[in-house]
């Protein structure tokens, strides 16, 4: 099901913009520049406390996310739990909540997808693989998911992965962070939000030491 859901993302991110009359869904230009100012702002109004990988990453990403944009509808939460697959098969039928969705950079899509491969397993709220025998449960590696990515979406290969996968942590982090604010003051959207918030910490600090490591820590 990993493969059919990355086959998938490809193909929504070939999806041609301006001919499905989406032009107007967000703007093409200066997706990540956005995206980390919006979630730097968001973290820094819920902030309870001090988080050094936080405040790194704030300073580090806006010089390493690229400059180079690429337009296509970017779901912003692709991930196994909001797809739904046809009975019996490895096909998926339905895409689901697309309530963080704009026309972006598909490449934080693919990251997104892919954090679970640097998360640990056993996390109540990471859905964390490290730790876990991938192929004894059948599930592909992160280099396998990016060749097949490549594959079906056309690329010779993805340059700068780190940055991808360190700029997704720091978003997911700051989107706890506010869930765990918003806990913190009573106004919970779930009985696990307090849990799930204090997550936030370890997420920024992941998001951190692959930043440092570049490359040669992150499967590209």
């Amino acid at each position: 099901i990993h493969l059919a859901a990355i086959d998938t993302l490809a193909a929504l991110h070939q999806v041609d913009v301006e001919a499905s009359g989406l032009s107007d869904f967000g703007k093409a230009q200066g997706y990540f520049a956005r995206q980390v100012k919006r979630w730097s702002g968001q973290y820094q109004a819920s902030r309870t406390g001090d988080m050094p990988a936080m405040e790194s990453l704030m300073q580090w990403l806006p010089e390493q996310v690229p400059q180079h944009d690429e337009c296509a509808i970017a779901h912003g939460d692709y991930r196994l739990g909001n797809l739904i697959f046809a009975p019996g098969e490895a096909k998926v039928g339905a895409i689901l909540d697309w309530e963080l969705s704009t026309v972006g950079h598909p490449l934080a899509d693919l990251a997104y997808f892919c954090l679970p491969y640097h998360l640990p397993a056993g996390v109540d709220g990471l859905r964390g693989l490290i730790g876990i025998d991938l192929q004894a449960q059948g599930i592909p590696s992160e280099h396998e998911v990016l060749q097949r990515y490549c594959l079906k979406s056309g690329r010779d290969g993805i340059d700068d992965w780190h940055v991808f996968v360190a700029f997704s942590l720091f978003r997911l982090a700051a989107i706890l962070q506010g869930v765990y604010a918003r806990a913190l003051q009573g106004n919970a959207s779930n009985a696990d939000a307090l849990q799930v918030g204090q997550r936030a910490g370890l997420l920024a600090e992941a998001g951190w030491r692959i930043a440092q490591r570049g490359n040669s820590g992150v499967v590209a």
